[in-house]
């Protein structure tokens, strides 16, 4: 039977599907995008509450999964055939109850409906399908709470839900498998959260953007996928690469790290692949790479886009074929890697100017991560600067107990171009100098002070000024490259000549930072 609407209902309905474009937008969170879609639904069109329901095809039931329009819900799941919803779900055909109280098959399990809402409200139910490579699989049902009225107007409504339930099946078989996920995470007794990915221990995820990460990082770490970790250098993606390990089956094998920036250019391939007695001068016994150590594991290439053609070439091939050569061997060795890498630098403009292979950035490109800079994520500032606190008391033998309120106006102030790393350095540094129980504005680095406090400020001469100012700015370019001198010589701008020099003048010793005798970095 055809349908009948008016202009002006057009215009509502259509104007729900532009909404509903909107909210299914890329990288948003799954769970908040469906939940806001069900909103735009019940507020445009008078519906009493929403709800999607997901198919579990371990269980070969409907779970209760997303909903709006009530605070209280029971949660419940449906056996296929039971009830409304699962007639739906067996038989693939939606099903319009004109008043609930009349039709026997309506359950009213989740609600708990009173008898006045019963006898006044209808129901509308349509499944939820997608059709890939040609065949339909049954994903769930989205159903709608709507006043009783005209069998004409109950059936517009159902043909528009069908149009929205058809906009929002990707997104649908998405949270499908995102529940699976969760599942294989419980399995292996960590804790899964409903959207929020799960809890790291290593990592302070206050703010919303971090628990997308971790969300993402749970959807990942049990595949054999490439991740790529993207965003400013010092936001934790090192960190971040653990996570991802740490809940991947691989967890129990090695994890080997490489910053690709942190050597010459000619030595980058020989710590990649080995190398064979007598290669090249200083080759004086055979040498594993980092593919053969992590054999079985997981590899973590920092900084990748610091890599030569020639590097990403051959790290394309060990990764598409799984073997690799070492430099001066023709024996070809077997690997089986996981890779995860990660970059600060804009690969897409690196392809254009010819600097990065298109191939090896879509190799590693399946699976991308952003992490958001500090400034982004200001809920997480307070928290993290508690931790630093709290690590750098333990490891100094203080008794700090709190940072102060004006000091903590401070932080949350101040824009962080060096991300959760410059905080950390930050909090050390103000443990260190501090010599009472509560960190106060005065301990805090000169860049986080205003005029009145600075150093600029103080009786010291403009010489000693800009000498103590190099000072700071040499060891937080250390700390960040682990003592590496080259790689603080590129962070900072300069040539290895002049930071050499500024480190000898005054009387610096990198090897205090290196890799060695690092901590625990902390929590991104």
């Amino acid at each position: 039977m055809a349908l009948t609407v008016s202009n002006e209902h057009l215009k509502t309905y259509f104007g729900t599907l532009r909404k509903v474009i909107k909210e299914m937008a890329p990288r948003r969170a799954m769970q908040t995008g469906l939940k806001a879609l069900l909103r735009i639904l019940c507020e445009t069109h008078g519906y009493k509450r929403a709800l999607l329901t997901i198919f579990d095809p371990e269980t070969n039931t409907l779970k209760l999964s997303v909903t709006y329009g009530s605070q209280k819900y029971s949660q419940v799941s449906y056996e296929s055939g039971q009830g409304v919803t699962g007639q739906v779900m067996e038989t693939g055909k939606p099903v319009i109850v004109p008043v609930m109280k009349d039709h026997a098959p309506f359950l009213n399990l989740a609600f708990g409906r009173t008898k006045e809402e019963m006898g006044r409200l209808g129901f509308i139910c349509v499944p939820v399908r997608s059709q890939d490579s040609g065949h339909t699989d049954m994903l769930g049902t989205l159903s709608v709470d709507v006043p009783s009225g005209p069998a004409e107007a109950l059936d517009t409504d159902c043909a528009f839900l069908k149009v929205v339930a058809a906009m929002v099946a990707k997104e649908v078989a998405s949270l499908q498998e995102e529940m699976a996920m969760q599942r294989h995470l419980l399995a292996q007794g960590m804790v899964a959260g409903a959207g929020d990915g799960y809890n790291h221990p290593n990592i302070v995820a206050a703010s919303k953007p971090i628990r997308l990460v971790l969300q993402q990082i749970s959807q990942v770490g049990p595949s054999r996928a490439t991740a790529l970790l993207r965003g400013e250098s010092g936001t934790g993606k090192e960190l971040f690469a653990e996570a991802i390990h740490s809940v991947s089956p691989r967890k129990n094998k090695p994890l080997i790290k490489l910053n690709c920036a942190a050597l010459p250019a000619d030595l980058v391939e020989s710590e990649l692949f080995g190398h064979q007695k007598g290669a090249f001068t200083g080759a004086i016994a055979n040498k594993k790479g980092m593919f053969e150590l992590a054999d079985g594991g997981t590899l973590f290439l920092d900084e990748i886009g610091e890599l030569s053609l020639d590097a990403q070439a051959k790290v394309l091939r060990a990764t598409q074929e799984k073997e690799i050569q070492r430099l001066g061997s023709e024996q070809v060795i077997k690997v089986d890697a996981r890779l995860i890498c990660a970059t600060n630098r804009p690969l897409e403009t690196m392809l254009e100017d010819g600097t990065f292979r298109e191939d090896l950035f879509y190799r590693i490109n399946v699976f991308p991560i952003f992490i958001p800079p500090l400034r982004e994520r200001r809920q997480d500032i307070l928290p993290l600067a508690e931790h630093f606190m709290q690590q750098f008391s333990e490891e100094y033998g203080k008794s700090v107990k709190r940072i102060s309120t004006p000091a903590i106006d401070l932080l949350s102030q101040y824009h962080w171009p060096g991300n959760v790393r410059e905080l950390g350095n930050c909090l050390e540094r103000a443990v260190l100098i501090c010599d009472e129980e509560v960190i106060r504005t005065y301990h805090l680095p000169p860049s986080l002070q205003t005029a009145e406090s600075s150093a600029t400020d103080s009786q010291l001469s403009f010489g000693e000024a800009v000498a103590r100012f190099e000072q700071e700015i040499l060891v937080d370019a250390l700390k960040k490259s682990r003592g590496n001198m080259l790689q603080a010589a590129r962070g900072l701008k300069a040539s290895y000549r002049i930071i050499n020099y500024k480190v000898k003048k005054y009387h610096i010793d990198p090897k205090k930072f290196a890799v060695g005798k690092s901590r625990n970095r902390g929590t991104p």
